[in-house]
């Protein structure tokens, strides 16, 4: 099977990725746990601090923009923990991700169906 890895604007989450964004997924991946959860909302830049994220990571997580967090190292998987901190739907990233606002992307998959 063969795979074509060049989609106009779909990052490859890669090795490279991998390494970059390992403290900024190890974090997301803490807030399986709630007491966690409770602590980045409590003072984020504190929790931040422990798991030592890049100024870019931290301007990423400040910003709530998942394209952002991606392009800092963030893997999508572990990105949905965070997201859910939030109350960020999986429309709400699929509206960052298309540059549409909720309410067009909204009608646009309304569209689709």
């Amino acid at each position: 099977m063969s795979y074509n890895w060049n989609i106009p604007g779909t990052p490859v989450f890669g090795g490279d990725e991998a390494r970059k964004g390992y403290a900024l997924n190890k974090m997301c991946f803490s807030f399986n746990d709630k007491a966690n959860r409770d602590a980045f909302k409590a003072d984020e830049d504190a929790y931040m601090a422990k798991y030592n994220l890049t100024d870019e990571q931290k301007a990423a997580i400040a910003s709530r923009n998942v394209l952002q967090l991606i392009a800092a190292g963030g893997n999508v998987y572990y990105l949905a923990k965070f997201a859910g901190i939030f109350g960020l739907s999986v429309q709400d990233i699929g509206a960052q991700q298309t540059g549409m606002s909720l309410d067009d992307f909204k009608a646009h998959l309304v569209a689709q169906g």
